[in-house]
């Protein structure tokens, strides 16, 4: 199957560099390249690639406010990766809340580059590492909005007791393979416990799991800078 790329970027060099290195793959396809963000939100409805590719600072429309227009479209199937080389902390919690697939720095070397559009194609989610689990922290600390206390988080009780775990872990910022870890159980049981919480909350991929649950305050920091269940779950 080929993967169908849009690029948005306003500096024509390192948008001929991100071509060249889609080109090397046999099954991508960049089907447009744009240098700002309403052209990007404009040529993502009308050729719905699988993937578009977002530059935060762009003119017209910077990248964030690009990926939350392409998003909000409810006949929109377009995962959105943006990539900055700004690691700054209310780009990714906009990132994510507008429930872009993954948030990547562009010194990420072109290998990882491809592997993160691969993932975010078949509709799961990261975040540059360097930027996880720091952002846990500030979400956390209360960075991102949330429920009053006295609100329960919807969908919540649909859980199994081994499902809230994962979902916290998750949360949490490990990935399948450290949760399979902790837990004792292989990467492909994770999976679908990951799977069954997405459909039983009505979330679309894991970083809306993330927000999901920072969100509703369903995790605090423990005194050795771990995360584990709140009360207000």
């Amino acid at each position: 199957m080929t993967l169908r790329i849009l690029l948005a970027d306003d500096h024509a060099m390192f948008r001929s560099g991100l071509r060249a290195v889609l080109d090397t793959q046999p099954d991508f396809e960049c089907v447009a390249e744009v240098a700002d963000g309403r052209a990007a939100v404009s040529a993502t409805t009308r050729l719905r690639p699988d993937v578009a590719i977002l530059d935060v600072r762009m003119p017209k429309l910077d990248g964030l406010a690009a990926a939350e227009t392409i998003l909000a479209d409810s006949g929109n199937n377009t995962r959105v990766l943006v990539l900055t080389t700004f690691d700054t902390d209310e780009y990714v919690y906009r990132a994510l809340a507008a429930g872009a697939s993954g948030f990547l720095l562009k010194s990420l070397p072109p290998e990882e580059l491809v592997a993160a559009i691969r993932i975010a194609a078949r509709g799961d989610a990261l975040i540059d590492p360097s930027v996880t689990h720091r952002l846990v922290a500030r979400f956390a600390a209360g960075i991102a909005p949330s429920n009053p206390p006295a609100v329960r988080a919807p969908g919540l009780d649909r859980l199994t007791a081994r499902e809230n775990e994962v979902l916290l872990l998750v949360a949490a910022g490990y990935s399948n393979t450290e949760i399979g870890a902790r837990l004792y159980v292989a990467d492909e049981t994770v999976k679908t416990h990951v799977s069954r919480i997405l459909a039983k909350l009505e979330l679309r991929d894991r970083v809306q799991a993330v927000v999901y649950a920072h969100r509703h305050g369903l995790l605090i920091t423990d005194v050795e800078g771990g995360f584990g269940p709140s009360s207000k779950g």
